[in-house]
């Protein structure tokens, strides 16, 4: 099914085919005829899997449909959780409507830089916003932008907007929104308790759930190499010059081991830098803008660089800690094997995490071979087992947080 069946206009069709979208995703398939009829969409479908241009597509549309003079009043805001996920997504919009026969201007807002520059480019208004939370409401608050006018809400990696992290933020976001409005929320994973917050907010929506048949998942080959916690360096080392990757992305736990494993795979003779949200953000946007350009061959990164980002053919990223969760999880690997392109997603699994990484394995459905390196034979032994109803993966068992969400919901409902 070509673009021009979903209802779009020729100037997007072409706008589309000039970014390299020959033809619509599923989920572009089934989200783009919603989101022009102006209905709701509660969407979920893999990373890489053109969720940007889901909603970019359509709004555009909306919005040549109803050109406004300047000034401009903010009639589509989309909200992300990072400033890269922020600027990439601006970039996207801003390239779909280069062609359009009237101007759109997108104004890119997010922490970490000063706001006087942002404050400045939304002078005579904007037609769309792309934000992070804390930003907006700090602007909102300078009189920089007034969000009395918006039509279009979109929530983008939307399940960590509506975690408890952002809450407080969404909510008075929220509060300075028209009531009448679409709203698209969108994501790779919903867990049970953040949907039913989704749903809270959508009226009548459209689901789009894009399912794990074959045609729809990425090619990645995922593979678990079981091997002692210290020696996961040298292994990640041995796999880089092994397979000869032309650039890996490593997943870390904190900022101090982004730190201290680059340091060693670069003493090692292997390019390879930090990136975590300790980094100014323009120290963040150079890694990132180098690393895209093969300046770097290895980016030992936190949970950061897990959602959002787009590396054009990267063939490979390396779980060196485990995440927390099953989500994150799909997050991570979700960098490699995007556009068609196929991928390899690595986990370290040690004797201290194998119970940790079975569970990821039971959310996901997964069941894969502890593979072991000649010379990287592991020697440690388990620990003994916690206490029964202690530990475990996030989301198996309720956290400080859905706790607090449970008794937020709760109260709610008494009211």
């Amino acid at each position: 099914m070509p673009f021009s069946a979903l209802g779009l206009s020729p100037a997007l069709v072409q706008a589309a085919t000039a970014m390299g979208f020959s033809a619509p995703t599923p989920v572009q398939s089934a989200a783009i005829p919603a989101v022009l009829r102006g209905a709701d969409v509660l969407g979920s479908a893999q990373t890489g899997s053109g969720k940007t241009a889901a909603f970019a597509l359509p709004l555009l549309q909306r919005l040549q449909a109803d050109a406004q003079n300047a000034p401009r009043h903010v009639r589509a805001l989309i909200l992300v959780p990072t400033r890269e996920l922020a600027a990439q997504v601006g970039e996207v919009i801003r390239s779909l409507g280069r062609g359009l026969p009237q101007p759109v201007k997108v104004a890119v807002v997010f922490g970490g830089v000063s706001i006087n520059p942002q404050m400045m480019g939304l002078r005579g208004g904007a037609d769309v916003v792309v934000a992070t939370p804390g930003r907006l409401l700090d602007l909102v608050e300078h009189n920089a932008l007034r969000l009395g006018s918006v039509e279009h809400l979109v929530l983008d990696e939307a399940d960590r907007l509506l975690d408890l992290g952002f809450a407080e933020e969404l909510q008075r976001i929220l509060q300075l929104l028209p009531v009448r409005r679409q709203n698209l929320l969108f994501s790779a994973t919903f867990a049970p308790a953040v949907q039913a917050l989704a749903e809270g907010m959508l009226h009548e929506p459209v689901r789009v759930t894009v399912d794990d048949a074959p045609a729809n998942v990425p090619a990645i080959a995922q593979r678990a190499f079981a091997v002692d916690a210290q020696r996961r360096t040298q292994l990640l080392r041995h796999l880089v010059q092994e397979h000869q990757w032309s650039r890996v992305m490593v997943f870390v736990a904190t900022q101090y081991a982004a730190e201290h494993v680059a340091e060693k795979l670069y003493k090692a003779g292997i390019f390879a830098t930090p990136f975590h949200g300790g980094l100014s953000q323009g120290a963040r946007t150079q890694v990132l803008q180098e690393f895209k350009d093969d300046r770097w061959q290895v980016v030992v990164t936190t949970d950061l660089a897990a959602r959002g980002i787009d590396i054009a053919q990267l063939p490979a990223v390396v779980n060196y800690d485990l995440p927390r969760s099953a989500d994150d999880y799909v997050h991570r690997i979700g960098r490699t094997g995007r556009a068609g392109e196929s991928g390899v997603a690595v986990s370290f699994v040690s004797a201290a995490t194998e119970a940790h990484f079975r569970l990821i394995e039971k959310r996901q459905h997964l069941s894969l071979p502890r593979e072991v390196v000649p010379g990287f034979e592991p020697t440690e032994t388990a620990p003994e087992a916690a206490p029964a109803g202690t530990g475990g993966i996030k989301g198996k068992r309720p956290s400080k947080k859905d706790k607090l969400r449970a008794a937020a919901q709760a109260a709610a409902a008494r009211e």
